[in-house]
């Protein structure tokens, strides 16, 4: 990719956008960053639009978002840093999959994982956050989970995550990072029941958790209840709504798994969905949470800068209302 300057117009428009939206209140130091999994959906292969890097990042600087995810097909090192100062953004956060069974991680999910830090660090990043990577047996399950054939992590398999996590949790703070980690649909932690194993499996100041609502929504929980029962914990958040009609379909069994519910699109852009996006925010607000809000959306049916668009002016206007509850 080449590293020409944007446009001054994408420049001046999203900082002028970002003035515009800007809220005060417990929230006001909240960040707002985004996902390009919209424009190049890293999973799947036939939701990738091809859009070069560039072309993404001048839609996430000019639809008023102050930072993002490492995307698909984006620079590294001093070139990313580059890329993003020019049109004002930051590098929120770069995203780790562990690939695993059963029997926890595997062999070299520890190199993956550490290749993905090295990206954040090389990048001026500053949040590595860690999931489960997807696998054919959970995603059959996706949704719910809940059942008792669902295929579950096994004693050493929990063990093998907990020594994974720790080891690369120092290593994260050791590089001047932050680490969060995602529970995600689809895979070995995605209920609420998995995701509370965890947090008494492994310290809080060790383990922050990245909450995305909406995963924790497929996943049968309640992202309000998530966010108050493990408060400051909760480091760093996706917003992401989801779709009432593919969610019952998924759960009904009729959808069969999680990345076809990706194709049926799942997840929808912020107020379209059954998220209480005003609950969440309430939640956040009594702890004055001053993290990163990334608004994601793993594929849509309309343009990718429509959908980043809306979903940013509408968690600007929720924001808003947040604000005006504030004591």
């Amino acid at each position: 990719m080449t590293t020409a300057s944007p446009p001054h117009a994408v420049v001046e428009e999203g900082a002028r956008l970002r003035r515009r939206l800007a809220v005060g209140g417990p929230l006001a130091n909240a960040r707002i960053g985004t996902v390009p999994i919209l424009w190049n959906n890293v999973d799947v292969a036939e939701l990738r639009l091809g859009t070069a890097a560039e072309a993404i990042l001048d839609d996430i600087a000019r639809t008023g978002f102050d930072g993002c995810q490492l995307g698909l097909g984006f620079p590294e090192g001093d070139a990313l840093r580059g890329v993003l100062a020019a049109r004002e953004l930051r590098l929120a956060e770069v995203y780790a999959s562990i690939p695993a069974t059963v029997e926890g991680p595997t062999g070299g999910a520890i190199a993956e994982v550490r290749e993905r830090l090295r990206l954040l660090v090389g990048g001026g990043g500053e949040v590595l956050c860690v999931a489960f990577d997807g696998s054919a047996d959970r995603d059959a399950f996706a949704g719910r989970a809940g059942d008792p054939s669902t295929p579950r992590l096994t004693a050493s398999g929990w063990t093998r995550t907990v020594e994974l996590l720790e080891t690369i949790s120092a290593e994260t703070r050791a590089a001047g990072a932050r680490i969060a980690f995602h529970p995600h649909a689809g895979t070995y932690i995605e209920t609420p029941a998995e995701v509370e194993r965890l947090a008494s499996s492994i310290a809080p100041d060790v383990l922050p958790f990245c909450l995305d609502v909406g995963h924790y929504v497929v996943g049968g929980g309640d992202p309000v209840d998530a966010l108050r029962r493990y408060g400051e914990r909760v480091s760093h958040v996706h917003l992401k709504d989801v779709d009432p009609e593919v969610l019952a379909e998924l759960r009904t069994g009729s959808v069969g798994g999680f990345m076809a519910a990706i194709r049926r699109r799942l997840f929808t852009e912020l107020g379209a969905g059954v998220l209480d996006l005003d609950g969440v925010l309430a939640a956040l607000r009594e702890r004055r949470y001053d993290g990163w809000l990334m608004v994601e959306q793993d594929s849509g049916w309309p343009p990718p800068a429509e959908s980043a668009a809306i979903g940013r002016r509408v968690l600007a206007a929720a924001l808003r209302r947040a604000a005006g509850r504030a004591d």
